[in-house]
């Protein structure tokens, strides 16, 4: 009870019961900022909860008319990219997309872990997009929201559809993800990666299994995401290591045994980015810290204020992914130096001259 209030939260009655939610990484499922009423369920003390059941992961079909997503950030390296899946079953409790799932009606908490909207018909818009006259040709990013490769994609398979279709287009992309199904696809990739054309980054945040579980619940635990680098190097896809997030007195003290296991995987580059905690975000992470970590719950947090002038999160450009002052300065130093050590790169940019693209389905073929 004490770390609830001593940060504001709350008594944890408002929770979701233990029971429901095992296996998820959020703990309440409050509504989202856009919502008219306010809506979170608690025990009345009549029992009222006792019958509910564990919570499942529901699937909703989006038709996707349009899927290639623009941004202009200086923070990132890529100006397009696609998200075949809206929210995200690993259940990562500081994950930075969280907030995006009240766009669509639904709580950044628990409902974004079970309630996944699936974008059909995503590799027949990419088609139209990319083959619409005038486009041109610059790395796409898939998994730059929610991941990829989270457990619905073995059924789905629209991260494949959407990589064929830039296969045969011969069109450059960029992966991101934490698990270990992208080696499902080498057999897309390798192809592509052997043109120039496809790179792939890991997310490892920690190589503790316990910890990994409190943080993701249901990601692949870290020795496979290891052994992911280590078939795609094999492959000769170009990957790379993200240490992302780098939550303060919880992950940090990983830094260079991450960097090390990965560089000796065959990680060709390395990042990372500091705990960013926009929106909602805040009181999801502060519940769970008070849940898996009650006794340094106020010292992470104190330690993230630090390095977001004196607030949870600043999202202002070039710093919102490092932070500022004195604790930021000494994670950035302690990464680079390690990177360096290692031997880390920047890595090769891929190519954007081999683009074609697909023929649309009016067009008719040439006679020669």
């Amino acid at each position: 009870m004490q770390p609830y209030r001593a940060l504001g939260l709350g008594a944890p009655e408002s929770l979701i019961d233990p029971a429901r939610r095992r296996g998820r990484g959020a703990l309440s499922r409050k509504s989202g900022r856009f919502e008219p009423h306010a809506r979170e369920e608690a025990d009345d003390g009549w029992g009222s909860l006792e019958d509910l059941s564990a919570l499942e992961t529901r699937v909703h079909l989006e038709k996707a008319r349009s899927v290639v997503t623009k941004n202009d950030s200086p923070d990132i390296a890529f100006d397009r990219s696609v998200n075949p899946y809206r929210g995200c079953e690993h259940g990562c409790a500081y994950c930075y997309a969280r907030p995006s799932h009240a766009f669509v009606g639904y709580s950044p908490g628990l409902d974004f872990e079970t309630e996944i909207f699936v974008k059909d018909g995503a590799a027949q818009a990419l088609e139209r997009e990319i083959s619409a006259p005038g486009y041109v040709a610059k790395t796409l990013a898939l998994g730059s929201n929610t991941d990829p490769y989270q457990p619905l994609e073995k059924r789905h398979r629209v991260t494949r559809g959407l990589l064929e279709v830039l296969a045969r287009a011969n069109h450059p992309v960029g992966i991101v993800t934490k698990s270990a199904l992208v080696t499902r696809d080498l057999d897309i990739l390798a192809p592509m990666a052997k043109k120039g054309l496809a790179k792939v980054a890991i997310s490892v945040t920690t190589l503790d299994g316990d910890l990994a579980r409190r943080m993701e619940p249901r990601a692949p635990q870290p020795r496979l995401r290891l052994e992911a680098i280590e078939k795609l190097a094999a492959a000769g896809v170009p990957v790379s290591v993200l240490v992302a997030p780098i939550i303060p007195a919880i992950n940090d003290a990983e830094i260079e045994t991450i960097l090390t296991r990965a560089r000796a995987c065959g990680a060709s580059e390395a990042g990372y980015v500091l705990l960013r905690l926009p929106l909602e975000l805040r009181e999801i992470f502060s519940e769970w810290l008070c849940e898996h970590f009650p006794d340094r719950a106020r010292h992470v947090l104190s330690l993230i204020r630090q390095t977001r002038e004196g607030k949870l999160y600043d999202p202002s450009f070039e710093t919102r992914m490092t932070g500022e002052g004195p604790y930021a300065w000494m994670i950035g130093r302690r990464f680079e130096r390690a990177a360096e050590k290692l031997g880390f790169g920047q890595g090769a940019r891929l190519r954007c001259d081999l683009f074609s693209p697909p023929r649309r389905a009016a067009e008719q073929l040439a006679l020669f």
